[in-house]
């Protein structure tokens, strides 16, 4: 079963949601994230590093879903890729999406759509350690779609999420 829900967005950065042109605001809190490359909006040195409380004052999403790394339905709660790509002005074909341990996909940038994939913060209402794939992990809703359920799909799914480069 798959659901999704938008959930609100605090008001915690009243800068997020503005023009492309302008900066993002500084993280205050541990860097969970960064993205580097083709971005109109950053708030140091040509990157946008994101906070957990940046990410969670974006508009989320919530999903319910079962994965191949875990045992029954898991929920979801994190930021749509494609409001990342849209609040910081992403340009280009390739997310490069590196984890903790250095392992590294590509995502098109083509997977960055309404109901797409997510940069989940939470699983089953729990932030995730990194024992438990956290603190980022980019999920599917592999459930919703068979388009989903693929090699592809599975391996652009990156626990332990730290970087983004566009390009």
């Amino acid at each position: 079963m798959v659901a999704g829900l938008t959930l609100g967005a605090g008001a915690a950065l009243p800068a997020l949601a503005a023009d492309p042109g302008t900066a993002l605001p500084a993280p205050t809190g541990e860097v969970v994230l960064t993205v580097t490359g083709k971005i109109a909006r950053t708030n140091g040195d040509g990157a946008a590093s994101f906070d957990m409380e940046m990410l969670k004052a974006l508009p989320a999403v919530s999903f319910e879903t079962e994965t191949i790394w875990t045992k029954g339905s898991q929920s979801f709660v994190g930021v749509e890729l494609k409001t990342l790509v849209e609040e910081l002005g992403i340009e280009g074909e390739i997310l490069g999406a590196s984890a903790i341990n250095d392992y590294r996909v590509d995502i098109p940038l083509s997977d960055a759509i309404e109901n797409g994939p997510i940069v989940a913060y939470t699983m089953n209402g729990q932030a995730m350690s990194r024992r438990d794939k956290g603190p980022l992990w980019i999920v599917y809703s592999y459930g919703s779609d068979a388009k989903y359920r693929t090699e592809a799909i599975y391996n652009r799914s990156i626990w332990q999420l730290v970087t983004l480069v566009a390009g």
